[in-house]
């Protein structure tokens, strides 16, 4: 079996508006990538209200939105990437790509499909409880992948 791939996306989302704001994906390797993502216009509710979020941070921070469904594409073609399954990652996905004009090279797939010993509930509780565990902070997207990629290890999913 090849290892799984896993994905986590914060975003922004308010009454007018939701779109992601960094994604952070895990390689065959194990190693993750994590990338702020430069917000299309198009994304942005004709008020400005972005809640918290900093436009101004995106936007001098931010990977463009081709090149980074460049390295996706480069990253992940063909394979099924797992999320926790509670976000709207499809949604968030889907916006990211046809902002470009393209489709995603992968699918997106929840945790259970893969750990189906286990129920949704049990998974994310499991999940939540590395985090606190290994202190690490939930709304960074590298964290949320590096959970899931704990959570695979310890169901027996990946060497090491």
């Amino acid at each position: 079996m090849s290892t799984p791939r896993f994905l986590d996306i914060e975003y922004c989302q308010t009454d007018d508006a939701l779109f992601p704001t960094a994604i952070a994906w895990s390689l065959g390797d194990g190693r993750m990538k994590t990338v702020i993502i430069a917000p299309d216009d198009d994304w942005l509710p004709a008020d400005g209200d972005l809640g918290d979020v900093d436009l101004n941070y995106l936007e001098e921070q931010g990977v463009p939105l081709l090149e980074l469904v460049r390295e996706l594409h480069q990253d992940l073609p063909d394979q099924t990437v797992y999320v926790d399954g509670f976000d709207p990652d499809e949604i968030l996905i889907d916006k990211l790509f046809s902002a470009v004009g393209q489709e995603p090279p992968f699918e997106i797939a929840p945790i259970a499909e893969l750990i189906t010993g286990l129920d949704i509930d049990t998974l994310e509780d499991q999940r939540r409880q590395l985090m606190i565990d290994e202190g690490l902070e939930p709304q960074l997207p590298e964290n949320g992948v590096y959970a899931l990629l704990l959570l695979a290890r310890e169901e027996g999913l990946l060497d090491g």
